[in-house]
């Protein structure tokens, strides 16, 4: 069938970006990835810090998604395990270059396959540690704003679901994906419970193989259905004193 070919449309258009907030436990704290905006005086928010992100390259990306695992990997070096669409943001004040609308996405890495990489667009690139809701610099443009709704998103969606397993490495342990929901929930949760609801929901399966630990080796786990989400039928329960 051939494309037909429409004239360009004849009206002012947005500035369209995509940012996306990366995850990661490190140091058994949850972190999200943040770039540092070059210093300039035609540059917004110049030396603050913000989410990763850019405008979509008609050239490059047929579709949001696409635009986002783009800067995903130009950023980390890896392909999401898991990405999810947060929202969309759009005004004529939180850009003031102009009338801009930015797509987001959520994603969460293991850290210890990530390597870090500066762009044309970011002087310097880092995690840094959640708190509460937010993080301890000031963040460039609505990026405050997205990254709450964010962590909320992450946080809710932990508390009945499979997505912390995505902090971590392909094989883990039981006690290792225990710790990731404690990362994100930001509380401990009771072992034995966590232990019945992971595995009769069936979201892991053993490897065979087994990790060396200070008292006996521990069965090594990995996702069931990597790239999907299970859900469980209730919240966990904190840890019983």
């Amino acid at each position: 069938m051939t494309k037909t070919a429409f004239p360009a449309p004849n009206y002012p258009r947005p500035l369209t970006t995509v940012d996306v907030v990366i995850f990661t436990a490190l140091e058994e704290q949850l972190q999200v990835l943040l770039v540092k905006r070059p210093d300039g005086p035609k540059e917004p928010f110049p030396g603050r810090w913000a989410l990763p992100g850019g405008f979509v390259d008609v050239d490059k990306d047929t579709s949001l998604e696409t635009c986002a695992l783009r800067k995903l990997k130009e950023k980390t070096g890896v392909d999401a395990p898991y990405l999810e669409q947060l929202g969309s943001w759009g005004s004529a004040e939180r850009d003031p270059r102009g009338w801009s609308a930015t797509h987001v996405y959520f994603a969460l890495l293991p850290q210890a396959a990530v390597q870090l990489e500066k762009g044309a667009n970011a002087s310097e690139v880092a995690w840094h540690p959640v708190i509460d809701h937010k993080v301890k610099p000031k963040l460039a443009f609505d990026h405050a704003e997205i990254l709450a709704v964010a962590i909320e998103r992450l946080r809710s969606k932990s508390e009945y679901s499979s997505l912390p397993a995505y902090l971590l490495l392909e094989e883990f342990t039981l006690p290792e994906l225990q710790q990731a929901y404690e990362v994100v929930l930001g509380r401990p949760v009771d072992k034995s419970a966590f232990r019945t609801r992971v595995l009769s929901a069936e979201v892991v399966e053993e490897t065979g193989g087994q990790r060396p630990t200070s008292n006996r080796p521990a069965a090594l786990y990995r996702l069931k259905q990597p790239g999907a989400l299970i859900f469980f039928p209730r919240t966990f329960s904190p840890r019983k004193e």
